[in-house]
């Protein structure tokens, strides 16, 4: 998680976003750096807009979920089906495992 929080640093002071200076961020501030963290981060940054990403997550309302039997309009709501529900919820997952493994 520290390897995000340098690459974010990194961006709100305008700097370049590599292996070198991820590590540095990271050594000045006393956290041991993981060269296979880094590098899986410097990889999936690759040709990401940090700004726009940003802007998404916050705009992203965060909603309650409906309770079962939630009615809207005089009509039952669609249900989903868990088992999309949880292939989803692996797939946004993936990204972020292998950063972290």
């Amino acid at each position: 998680m520290e390897e995000v929080y340098a690459a974010l640093l990194l961006h709100k002071a305008g700097k370049e976003i590599n292996e070198g200076n991820v590590k540095k961020v990271l050594e000045a501030t006393g956290v041991s750096v993981e060269e296979t963290k880094v590098k899986a981060l410097i990889a999936s940054l690759d040709g990401v807009d940090i700004e726009a990403a940003i802007k998404e997550a916050a705009a992203t309302p965060v909603a309650a979920a409906p309770s079962e039997g939630a009615v809207e309009g005089g009509e039952k709501k669609e249900e989903k089906k868990p088992e999309e529900e949880k292939k989803s919820t692996e797939e946004a997952a993936a990204g972020l495992g292998q950063l972290f493994g």
